[in-house]
């Protein structure tokens, strides 16, 4: 196992740099929390984990590869996550345009259950095909072919375990008081700013090649 420590931490790396790149998964923690509260942004933090680890454990079965001769499956798969991002840009640019008086949840709370929270994060995350194949990579550059099962559980443990941690801390540190006065001063440029990430990450995956 020890053997296997200098390919895995480059792979721990690469994982923490695309973690704390701004996504739609992480503007959708965000905004959950800073609105809503800090259960509803750590359930959607949970739901967007779980879809990482879907595709963490695909891509180590070698659902990656399995995947490639379906290209009609990936295309479907491609087509659902864009479309879905553009309907959560299309959301936020509706709740951006109403008036604060139109927007009686404005105050902490939502009528979204905590299955319906999570539900949505783990869409966002397990709609992206692109997601299984960034762990692929991952995978292969921390493991050489022919790795033991407990050197690829390790690291996909540490990265998950890595994810969660951030994912949550995402999700504490916008829903504090001052989280909720800046979105309260701010709303609609918040909303707006999240609706373009969305519209431009569900263009850019139904105009990308897989």
């Amino acid at each position: 196992m020890i053997a296997y420590l200098p390919q895995i931490w480059p792979a721990y790396v690469a994982y923490l740099v695309s973690l704390l790149s701004p996504g739609p998964a992480v503007f959708t923690i965000i905004g959950t929390a800073i609105a809503q509260g800090r259960k509803a942004g750590l359930i959607t933090a949970l739901g967007i984990s779980l879809g990482s680890a879907t595709w963490a454990i695909s891509a180590a079965m070698g659902m990656a590869a399995l995947l490639r001769h379906y290209a009609l499956a990936l295309e479907i798969l491609k087509i659902a996550g864009g479309l879905y991002l553009l309907y959560l840009g299309w959301k936020a640019f509706r709740a951006a345009s109403l008036k604060d008086e139109d927007l009686p949840s404005l105050v902490r709370g939502s009528d979204r259950s905590s299955r319906q929270l999570f539900l949505r994060g783990y869409a966002i995350h397990v709609t992206n095909p692109k997601a299984i194949f960034a762990w692929l990579a991952i995978i292969s550059l921390g493991l050489p072919q022919g790795a033991p099962g407990t050197a690829i559980a390790v690291i996909i443990g540490g990265c998950l375990a890595s994810g969660l941690l951030i994912f949550t801390g995402y999700a504490i540190l916008f829903s504090t008081p001052q989280a909720l006065r800046v979105y309260r001063a701010a709303r609609r440029w918040i909303e707006g700013a999240m609706s373009a990430v969305y519209c431009f990450a569900g263009l850019k995956l139904l105009t990308s090649r897989l």
